[in-house]
């Protein structure tokens, strides 16, 4: 938990006023310690680097937390790589699902094809909360720019009893391209390709020009989002969030 005497709800407003315009202070201060241990969850997507820099300017021993699925790109596991060691970031950690839950309830390696939200739960959302554990907090790249669930986000939000710190909350792709172009990051090699938003190969497709940037996440279902994220107690996956609870019985 964060420091005694943090107000969850009047220390977040605060907090929201007082970084509103100012990116790298919001992480500074993610960092400092004031919200007790944070760690950094990163996808190494399409627009990761741009954090990923910020952090290893100043916190290059900060924790990362790379969930592997074991389903994503070669493509991201390399990226991944690659720019760990191009920004040396010292504490990267590459989480996965454990084999005998996958034994257990993926043999096969297809309940993507009939149950998407189990399989998000078995491999991301499972393996990220035990690695979590231990944390009062984490960062993300979500931006508000991304549209759908992420359109009011906040720059310090509750989840449940962490606190998620979202710096880049009110960046647009033109500030991120910007950013890359001017710091000479290397880009995700899927970009290029048509893919403004990456996650696992079998549920992740090219976008058009004037679709919504994660338009080919999950592509002809209602899901959204893979349910990392919770909002008032609430697991967000789509259209219709789902209660937490349900959360830890949906791969059983």
């Amino acid at each position: 938990m964060p420091r005694d005497g943090f107000d969850i709800g009047g220390d977040l407003r605060a907090l929201n006023t007082r970084f509103a315009d100012d990116t790298q202070g919001a992480l500074d201060f993610a960092l400092s310690g004031a919200l007790g241990r944070i760690a950094m969850v990163s996808s190494f997507g399409a627009e990761s680097v741009v954090l990923l820099h910020m952090l290893a300017q100043r916190h290059p021993d900060a924790p990362v937390l790379f969930v592997d699925t074991m389903m994503l790109f070669p493509e991201t596991m390399a990226y991944q790589r690659d720019v760990a060691q191009a920004l040396n970031l010292q504490d990267v950690r590459v989480i996965r699902p454990t084999r005998e839950a996958l034994f257990a309830h993926d043999p096969d390696s297809v309940l993507h094809l009939t149950e998407p939200d189990a399989c998000c739960t078995l491999r991301k959302t499972q393996a990220l909360e035990a690695a979590l554990d231990g944390f009062d907090g984490w960062i993300t790249g979500r931006k508000r720019s991304q549209g759908g669930e992420r359109a009011a986000l906040d720059l310090f939000e509750a989840d449940g009893a962490r606190i998620k710190v979202n710096p880049l909350a009110g960046w647009d792709a033109a500030r991120l391209s910007d950013y890359i172009d001017t710091h000479h990051l290397p880009r995700h090699p899927l970009v290029a390709r048509g893919y403004p938003s990456i996650g696992c190969a079998p549920c992740t497709g090219p976008v058009a020009p004037g679709e919504d940037p994660r338009a080919g996440r999950w592509r002809g279902r209602e899901k959204t989002e893979c349910g990392i994220h919770v909002r008032n107690g609430r697991v967000i996956r789509g259209n219709a969030a789902q209660p937490a609870a349900s959360e830890q019985q949906a791969a059983q």
